[in-house]
């Protein structure tokens, strides 16, 4: 497998044991991770050889101790992800500069450490200079800068092509200008216009400007609009209409498991402290913008009523849900409509404490 990010394959000849990301565009050191699970640890092990830190709740010391230690889960490569964000992870003290400084001495063979800065690192920074000490052959050092223009188009083909999709000019152009370059919310899109184009190999203009587009948005705007308030009767009606517009299930439930991923995503990324609420809120919610006035007070204040009201395990029920509703449309003659007017019953009828 070839690394977009690095343009190069991965394999044996030309890994090294560190990758050192820092920059805004953090997606892309998380599609590294993944290209890195793909080319390297069979799929029965990954969940296990891939181990994620952050450095609010874990210290170089624990990491390190952990790179030196043989997995569980016995595999040829271990991959551990550490994630950074702006504040206390810029410096390092002593200790830890010499606990960093004897591992990459002698580093564990076939262990692979992905450190990925998020936000400007400054350069004089103890972290930096650290990792910028150490040999080519110890760590790869990059910047992950937004991709723009062309980069993008590219970034956009790749991703479309792994999907088995491809997309016109016209419609890659469109979708840029609708969501921005933020790759999270790009691939979002994609991940839509997949579904929604069903088994027709490319995107055109017109699916995108029904998908992505403000226009056509209000029946998925509508829904998520009842789903926040709990309105039963208002989800049944646009559930209806949606299928009387003869939109697949498949994209009427991704509209829905959207719902509650971004409430989810939003709970992380609140707990993980990196990003703050205006930031979620643009990149979760890029067609409400600030301009809106009183408009984007009121669906920004109901937005993280919501993300602090349902639990993370209330979420993950609904997700688990939802999955298991995806599986009975897709190898049961149970109609569609039927299971997801069901779901949205319940969830009604609990969020209103069993009235509906």
């Amino acid at each position: 497998m070839t690394s977009f990010l690095l343009g190069q394959d991965i394999d044996e000849k030309t890994l090294v044991p560190c990758y050192f990301f820092h920059g805004e565009e953090n997606f892309l050191a998380e599609e590294f991770i993944q290209e890195l699970k793909e080319s390297l640890i069979s799929p029965e092990v990954q969940d296990y050889n891939v181990e994620r830190f952050n450095l609010e709740d874990h210290s170089w010391t624990e990491i390190i101790d952990l790179a030196r230690t043989i997995p569980f889960f016995l595999s040829a490569w271990r991959i551990i992800a550490v994630e950074i964000f702006k504040g206390r992870g810029e410096s390092l003290s002593p200790t830890e500069k010499s606990v960093l400084s004897d591992y990459f001495d002698s580093p564990s063979n076939q262990t692979i450490i992905v450190v990925a800065f998020s936000g400007r690192l400054r350069k004089n920074s103890a972290l930096f200079r650290f990792f910028s000490s150490l040999s080519q052959s110890l760590v790869t050092i990059k910047e992950l800068r937004p991709l723009k223009e062309q980069a993008l188009l590219a970034w956009m083909d790749r991703k479309l092509t792994a999907l088995g999709k491809t997309a016109t000019i016209e419609a890659k152009k469109r979708i840029e200008e609708l969501v921005g370059s933020d790759l999270r919310t790009v691939n979002n899109e994609l991940e839509k216009l997949v579904t929604f184009v069903g088994e027709n190999n490319v995107i055109e203009l017109d699916d995108v400007n029904q998908v992505s587009g403000w226009a056509k948005t209000f029946f998925e705007w509508e829904m998520q609009d009842s789903l926040e308030k709990a309105e039963f009767e208002k989800s049944l009606i646009v559930l209806n209409s949606l299928f009387k517009e003869g939109i697949r299930p498949e994209f009427i439930l991704g509209i829905i498991v959207r719902f509650y991923r971004e409430i989810l995503l939003a709970k992380l990324w609140l707990k993980e402290k990196d990003k703050d609420r205006k930031d979620i809120f643009r990149q979760l919610k890029p067609h409400i913008h600030e301009g809106y006035g009183t408009f984007y007070t009121k669906k920004f204040k109901e937005f993280f009523a919501l993300v602090e009201k349902l639990s993370t395990e209330e979420l993950n029920s609904y997700l688990n849900e939802l999955g298991n509703i995806d599986l009975r449309i897709k190898t049961s003659d149970t109609s569609a409509q039927t299971l997801l007017e069901s779901f949205l019953y319940d969830y009604c009828r609990q969020r209103k404490g069993g009235v509906t």
